[in-house]
């Protein structure tokens, strides 16, 4: 199927490595060109160069999502350069999968932290970008959120990504009628260059090895491991599509299938 992204200028945020990078490095595969937006210049730096290798235009910018004014000359660089955005996936964020405070040990300043970036960073890059979207006819918007709004464990994840959620349907309605489509998409654990120092914190804490914590965590998946970034892209870059016009407000999951839970 073509995806009819060819041409396509597109946003990546936190692509400087993990999800973020592999949607960018996907996009560009299937033509588009990419704007990619972190905070570290020589991790994006490195990042702008893997998506040029694929022939397509790559935009390295600096900023942190948590500041607006930041994110409104991100955009207004993009627009200046190529002329509008098609796509926006919105995928900066602090990790998860650390130690989980206790809620006597949960701060206000933890949770705020949690807001000003994975929600309110995902809400201000949009709020930037719509107007460029609507005045163009259309693009797609995808947020990348997490499988902790449909599980309890964490305070702070299960709250943030929740509020994506609520975020994207909102978005959805209003942005639907001026042809911009937005959705989210919930990945679990992921294998991202991460997991190793993640596995080994794991083992050490429980006394086993690395190996069997990823085939504990893999056991919990209806395919029998952890998805990988690449393959949580893979969903990503298909919402990024024109062709994906039937798919907005909603939630789709893209953690290997969470086994015994039916969600409808």
């Amino acid at each position: 199927m073509d995806l009819l992204l060819t041409g396509q200028r597109a946003v990546v945020t936190g692509a400087s490595r993990g999800i973020g990078l592999a949607v960018a490095l996907g996009l560009a595969a299937e033509g588009s060109d990419v704007a990619l937006v972190a905070r570290d210049a020589a991790a994006l730096d490195a990042a702008a160069a893997q998506v040029t290798a694929l022939g397509v235009r790559a935009l390295p910018v600096v900023a942190d999502t948590s500041d607006d004014a930041a994110v409104r000359a991100m955009v207004e660089r993009v627009v200046a350069e190529w002329g509008g955005v098609d796509v926006l996936v919105n995928a900066a964020a602090t990790p998860a999968g650390g130690p989980v405070p206790a809620l006597a040990d949960l701060t206000d300043d933890a949770m705020r932290a949690e807001f000003e970036t994975k929600v309110l960073g995902y809400l201000r890059c949009a709020r930037a970008v719509a107007p460029h979207m609507i005045a163009q006819g259309g693009g797609r918007i995808v947020n990348v959120s997490g499988l902790a709004a449909r599980q309890s464990g964490s305070i702070a994840g299960s709250v943030r990504n929740v509020a994506v959620a609520a975020l994207t349907k909102n978005l959805a309605d209003e942005l639907g009628p001026s042809g911009v489509g937005v959705t989210v998409v919930h990945p679990g654990l992921t294998v991202t260059e991460r997991i190793p120092a993640l596995l080994a914190a794991r083992a050490e804490a429980q006394g086993t090895t690395s190996e069997e914590v990823a085939a504990g965590l893999g056991a919990a998946t209806s395919i029998g491991r952890l998805p990988t970034a690449q393959e949580v892209a893979d969903v990503v870059v298909f919402l990024c599509s024109p062709r994906s016009v039937a798919v907005t407000g909603d939630a789709v999951a893209a953690g290997g299938g969470a086994r015994g839970a039916i969600h409808y």
